[in-house]
């Protein structure tokens, strides 16, 4: 199903009946991601799962969009479909919207999956890769050579640029250095509904100390770490993860009270 979003084509995937679930995908994902939790929780819940904009069958945002825009897009598909104080289960970036909402938002619960938001302490590898592309920049802006400005800066993001990078396109690219830019720990504080933390032991993108610095920032917040699981822990540890999570959302089942 779609629904238009200030003009921008959101797809998206309901089924079940009781309270509502809104299952966020991570960067580079889309609805697939998800659906083997959409087909669990839809026996005790109504169950939505969004392809974010630029993500599997939704259109790509207008212009290079922030976590604030994709935020505001929930927000916007939330109302308009009139879906009341969700539960939001965010995995990795989805995390960093679902963080960014119930801060300020009405949510029923969260659950947090090897979430992005924290800021990572970058390595020196990282500042050589920035700092090298930032000197081709200026370097490209010479006579002469300034002609082949656009090919050369190509083939440089092609060099050094992480897969999910090279793997989207320019309006894109631009969006993830926004999202991975932006430190949302100053949010987690104002996060105040129950939160679901599910961690992969062997997590090397957001790694477990994230989500330990969630549990301690957040103030209703219990952390559940998944053994031998990497980034994909709910899909690594599949049924466990659906154990974890039903017990969490046991009493916001259909006709019991949260």
């Amino acid at each position: 199903m779609n629904i238009d979003i200030d003009g921008v084509k959101v797809n998206y995937h309901v089924s079940g009946e009781g309270a509502s679930v809104v299952l966020l995908h991570g960067w580079g994902a889309n609805i697939q991601a998800f659906a083997p939790v959409h087909q669990s929780l839809e026996k005790h819940f109504k169950v939505w799962t969004i392809d974010f904009p630029g993500f599997g069958e939704s259109e790509e945002p207008p212009e290079p969009w922030t976590v604030g825009d994709y935020t505001e897009m929930l927000g916007k598909f939330l109302s308009k479909l009139e879906i009341d104080q969700p539960i939001l289960v965010g995995h990795s970036f989805g995390g960093r919207v679902s963080i960014k909402y119930a801060s300020s938002h009405t949510v029923r619960k969260v659950v947090l999956v090897d979430s992005a938001g924290i800021k990572p302490k970058r390595k020196l590898k990282y500042y050589v890769k920035v700092y090298t592309y930032k000197a081709f920049k200026k370097l490209l802006k010479l006579p002469i050579i300034n002609r082949y400005e656009e090919e050369i800066l190509t083939k440089v993001k092609g060099k050094l640029g992480s897969a999910d990078y090279k793997n989207v396109s320019g309006t894109m690219q631009q969006t993830m250095v926004r999202v991975v830019n932006e430190d949302l720990r100053h949010h987690l504080p104002h996060i105040k509904v129950p939160t679901l933390l599910v961690w992969g032991e062997n997590d090397e993108a957001t790694p477990l100390a994230d989500g330990k610095l969630m549990e301690e920032m957040i103030p209703d917040a219990g952390l559940v770490i998944l053994e031998k699981a990497g980034h994909y822990a709910y899909l690594d540890k599949l049924n466990q993860f659906l154990i974890v999570l039903e017990s969490f959302l046991q009493k916001d089942k259909e006709g019991q009270s949260s």
